[in-house]
């Protein structure tokens, strides 16, 4: 485990099932589940099951695992919601934006003309992201 890994962040709960997600995608070295403060429709994250804090001190294998998961991933969002494109985001420390630090890449379906809503917006209604959560799953 990186020195700096605080084992108590809310996606190590996640991985451990102390915290439910609405979960789209497992193998035995990613997880992808949806956001629960999305910016678009169908917003969701891959993370690594081994502890990482970015990608900056991210084991290469498990990086690379990570990096084939959010391929995979992002094809099923985009054509789950028949998205013109998707955004794919990362971010590696505070002043980079990461404000979660186990490592993981946002997915974000995009359409033409609408904008992202704002970054750490309001919790989305839990039915409302099981619903996407499917939609995605049934898109893999």
């Amino acid at each position: 485990m990186p020195a700096n890994y605080d084992d108590n962040n809310i996606f190590a709960k996640i991985l451990r099932v102390e915290i439910p997600c609405h979960k789209i995608y497992e193998d035995a070295e990613t997880l992808a589940f949806m956001d629960i403060m999305p910016r678009s429709e169908g917003h969701c994250l891959v993370i690594p099951k081994r502890p990482a804090r970015n990608t900056l001190d991210a084991d290469p294998a498990s990086l690379a695992a990570v990096m084939a998961s959010v391929q995979k991933v992002a094809r099923a969002a985009k054509k789950a919601f028949a998205a013109d494109g998707v955004t794919l985001a990362q971010y590696n420390e505070s002043a980079a934006g990461q404000v979660v630090f186990h490592l993981h890449f946002h997915i974000m379906p995009r359409f033409e003309g609408v904008k992202l809503a704002h970054h750490g917006g309001p919790v989305a209604d839990h039915a409302l992201l099981a619903a996407q959560a499917e939609k995605i799953r049934a898109a893999l």
